[in-house]
């Protein structure tokens, strides 16, 4: 059942933000050329797509739970793409994001990309990392100090 409800939220959220607004609504407009940077899409839809799966495999399989914050993992996520940075789903689906403007062009894309980060910014900042801190205590303080929340550290 956790795996349904975790597909089932891949689908609704990561494939509304990352496929079907960006794909319906903003694939037309103003443009921007990338040039032979377009091409880069396609190395950068599927680097967000492995992130995004990845992440909800060690979700059900390590957390014991969804990525939905109405189910979420028993236990701390810390495996994976969480070793390098905390929030790896929001960064898969930016970078996702980043690959549609490489290849539709259009403006609205990066101003969506912007708008998605100040979003996910707002959620993790003012919900999830309290919400964490409650729920796991030390542990996550401990990893909040060792594991970045956006990009991943060059020198560990």
């Amino acid at each position: 059942m956790t795996a349904l409800k975790s597909l089932l939220f891949l689908i609704i959220a990561p494939g509304i933000v990352a496929g079907y607004i960006p794909l319906t609504f903003l694939g037309r407009g103003p443009q921007i050329e990338t040039s032979i940077f377009a091409y880069l899409a396609f190395p950068l839809w599927l680097i967000g797509i492995v992130i995004l799966l990845w992440c909800f495999w060690d979700f059900f399989a390590n957390g014991r739970g969804t990525p939905a914050p109405v189910d979420p993992p028993k236990e701390l996520v810390v495996a994976g793409f969480y070793n390098y940075v905390r929030n790896p789903m929001y960064v898969g689906v930016l970078i996702t994001i980043i690959g549609h403007f490489l290849w539709f062009k259009t403006i609205w894309m990066i101003v969506y990309a912007a708008v998605v980060f100040l979003a996910f910014y707002l959620f993790v900042t003012l919900y999830e990392e309290p919400h964490l801190k409650k729920t796991f205590g030390a542990a996550y303080e401990d990893y909040t100090k060792k594991v970045p929340r956006w990009l991943p550290r060059i020198n560990k």
